[in-house]
């Protein structure tokens, strides 16, 4: 969540970084300021392909289309190990936590031998992260949530996620 909400407020800053660069003169500094932000998507789409593609060596198939649960951003069927990711977060600039977030729930279905069963992370959540998975009354979906959303909202989430990855569904680097 904490990552989200960077996002959110980057996304924000940058929303308002364009809109006062289309009413200012352009300046020396203004690409240097452009190349910085393509570099930050640059690395988080390569890190998104990175995920994608070792979610895919573990047997996973990752699509990019509206998942079939209406509003989500992200979905992973068990049974078929399909993970849906929602376009739409590549607008709104959460593709990587979403990804990061899908595949911690494909760590939990590696772990379970293809049941989803939880990790047993001695992490804990940010607070601000709290409400995505206190909403859940099953206590099991919610200890899965958590563990997703906990991931999610680390500094390290990429590499703790690949880690995750990698150890559960036993992959090589």
């Amino acid at each position: 969540m904490l990552q989200l909400l960077s996002t959110y407020f980057l996304l924000m800053s940058l929303n308002f970084d364009e809109t006062s660069l289309k009413y200012r003169s352009t300046t020396r500094d203004q690409p240097v300021e452009n190349n910085r932000i393509l570099a930050q998507n640059r690395e988080k789409n390569e890190k998104f392909n990175q995920l994608k593609q070792e979610l895919e060596k573990a047997g996973f198939e990752v699509i990019l289309a509206l998942p079939p649960k209406r509003g989500a951003y992200g979905l992973l069927q068990v049974t078929t190990k399909k993970i849906w990711i929602n376009p739409v977060v590549f607008n709104l600039h959460i593709a990587l936590p979403t990804i990061i977030h899908e595949s911690v729930h494909a760590s939990q279905v590696c772990a379970g031998k293809g049941e989803i069963t939880a990790l047993g992370l001695t992490l804990e959540p940010i607070n601000q992260a709290r409400p995505f998975f206190q909403r859940y009354r099953d206590i099991h979906r919610k200890d899965l949530e958590r563990e997703a959303y906990t991931v999610q909202t680390q500094p390290n989430s990429f590499e703790l996620a690949l880690s995750l990855l990698r150890e559960k569904c036993q992959l090589n680097n």
